[in-house]
């Protein structure tokens, strides 16, 4: 469902203290926002509705929270989650940061001296309708060779999901990318880690009957020389499915 405009988004976020309006000047600074910035630094990819992030940050005090996604009509609610929860606890909201932005021009927000630890996609929008539209997926290949320059040695990347096609293709493309996956399960209600928050989606999926996949992959070292190789192919890979698919679809 395509989500309504809301006229009073734009002014209450930009009077909040924790959305970063014009976020790309933070560029390579973004450590500096935060009230502790030594700590680890994490990110979530199309947060939506910040139940998730609201939940994940509270909990976890000594870790810096940015939350992404790219209109205000959904970061408006994402806002007055955070806000809500962390009353809810009395905590003041000092390691939690929400901004707009388009994932597929990550390069422009983060970079090298940013140096994030951990990413968290959850349930993104597997585009499984027109199959050369796979490119936008926040986990294919290529997203994955734009995060890796902000990311750090050894940054991990949490992946959860619904969809079955998703996520086996994420597995080949987080290979093709440089990550290595260390934990996986297409389950993973079956024996739900402790660690676990259940976003919306998840719980709405689950009572659908569909379980959930989720995956732990890791970033590896890559030269610059395997880095332009993985582009290279990724880039091949991408023409030639997209000729396949205009082939049988009848188009020259």
């Amino acid at each position: 469902m395509r989500m309504r405009f809301k006229p009073y988004a734009g002014p209450e976020l930009a009077a909040c203290p924790f959305h970063m309006n014009d976020a790309t000047r933070y560029k390579g600074r973004w450590r500096e926002t935060f009230a502790r910035p030594g700590q680890p630094l994490h990110l979530e990819l199309g947060c939506g509705k910040g139940g998730f992030l609201a939940r994940l940050a509270s909990r976890n005090p000594d870790v810096n929270y940015i939350g992404v996604d790219i209109t205000d009509k959904v970061l408006i609610l994402a806002k007055r989650n955070i806000e809500r929860i962390y009353a809810e606890q009395g905590l003041p909201i000092d390691n939690v940061k929400t901004l707009a932005h388009d994932i597929e021009r990550i390069p422009t927000l983060l970079d090298k001296a940013d140096r994030v630890e951990r990413i968290y996609i959850n349930f993104c929008n597997p585009w499984n309708k027109k199959a050369n539209h796979k490119k936008h997926r926040l986990t294919h290949t290529r997203q994955l060779l734009l995060y890796r320059p902000f990311l750090a040695d050894g940054a991990e990347i949490w992946f959860k999901c619904d969809d079955d096609d998703l996520f086996k293709d994420t597995l080949r493309y987080m290979a093709e990318a440089g990550f290595e996956v260390t934990w996986q399960t297409r389950d993973l209600h079956a024996d739900e880690p402790s660690w676990n928050i259940r976003t919306e989606h998840e719980q709405m999926f689950t009572e659908m009957g569909i379980p959930t996949k989720a995956l732990i992959a890791v970033k590896k070292p890559m030269t610059a020389d395997e880095l332009a190789a993985a582009v290279a192919a990724r880039n091949q890979r991408d023409k030639e499915e997209s000729a396949a698919i205009r082939a049988a679809q009848g188009i020259q």
